[in-house]
């Protein structure tokens, strides 16, 4: 019987390179995840797909992070979201907290993001704990 299934994660972020450094880091860590430039591809694929985790950077063309979250939380209020932006201020923290996210981590903090996707991955897992 196989063990549990690959976490995965909808990561959106404008910056191919943000993109490709940690779809490749995450990739690692037996993460599954599907990277997207923009918050109308991320609805769209949420709508058609199942993620254990959310990944948002704030500054994003169009639709930026902040309202992508609010309408990520109306489709799907249980699947953890966690911010991970280049925005550091204190304001653009608590414009992330007040539009549904679980956690906000700033770039480049990797052990925290690491940190936050084990802790809201196996909290949100049927794992006993």
């Amino acid at each position: 019987m196989p063990s549990q299934a690959q976490t995965r994660v909808l990561y959106v972020d404008d910056h191919d390179d943000s993109r490709e450094m940690l779809t490749t880091l995450l990739a690692i860590s037996q993460v599954d995840v599907t990277a997207v430039a923009t918050a109308t591809t991320a609805v769209s694929l949420m709508q058609s797909d199942q993620f254990d985790l959310y990944l948002l950077e704030s500054w994003l063309p169009v639709t930026d992070g902040f309202d992508l979250c609010r309408v990520m939380r109306e489709v799907n209020p249980h699947t953890p979201v966690v911010f991970f932006s280049g925005a550091a201020s204190d304001v653009d923290q608590k414009r992330g907290i007040e539009a549904g996210a679980s956690a906000y981590v700033c770039k480049p903090d990797l052990d925290g993001l690491m940190g936050c996707i084990s802790k809201f991955v196996h909290h949100g897992a049927s794992v006993a704990a």
